[in-house]
């Protein structure tokens, strides 16, 4: 019965809209970068997008620690850093986290982080602006900027919650594009994963 339950919850998490053009009420393909700054990170510093000046494509992804989806991605996103988004590399990545509940606090954040061995940087946003700049409604949500910090990629990283079943690439085939000064073939798909709960009296 408990499996059933899980498998249910797992159904109801990753549902997400699936209509071209509405996946994101806030942001186009085209549209620029929000400002954030002064981000607290896990390794105890500040991140803000001019931290990525000198790189030539800026991928954002707004996860989190207690989501089932998020952290199913966790290792994809790992490699994802390994191959693209080294030292010396025009890639840049940051994670965000802008769900206020206890398991996603700054000081769990620091946990998660130092458990998985993050070698990207994972930033916590408590008043969840950047969240709602991005238009993000689940974690995990993927976003890739150009060296115009312009958005030419925005959804789910592939297009299977099991790794050893992705077909689609969508993440990784966006970033090789815009590296190219090419148009990503997809610039947009369905974002699946858990909903993100903003708090009401928060405004944009």
């Amino acid at each position: 019965m408990n499996r059933l339950l899980t498998a249910a919850l797992l159904l109801v998490l990753v549902a997400a809209p699936a209509q071209a053009g509405k996946f994101n009420k806030k942001m186009n393909i085209g549209d620029k970068l929000p400002a954030f700054t002064e981000l607290p990170g896990t390794d105890d510093n500040k991140y803000g997008a001019d931290n990525f000046k000198d790189k030539d494509v800026l991928v954002v992804v707004v996860t989190c620690n207690h989501c089932p989806v998020a952290v199913a991605y966790e290792d994809r996103i790992i490699a994802f850093t390994k191959k693209h988004a080294g030292k010396d590399s025009k890639v840049g990545i940051v994670a965000i986290n802008v769900n206020t509940i206890e398991q996603d606090r700054l000081d769990k954040m620091k946990e998660r982080a130092k458990d998985k061995g993050f070698n990207f940087t994972y930033c916590y946003d408590e008043s969840q602006k950047t969240g709602r700049s991005l238009g993000a409604s689940v974690t995990p949500e993927f976003f890739v900027f150009d060296k115009e910090r312009r958005l030419v990629y925005t959804g789910a990283m592939d297009d299977n919650m099991k790794a050893d079943q992705v077909e689609k690439h969508y993440l990784n085939d966006a970033v090789d594009a815009a590296l190219k000064g090419e148009t990503p073939k997809t610039a947009t798909s369905a974002r699946k994963g858990c909903g993100i709960q903003y708090d009401r009296k928060k405004s944009d």
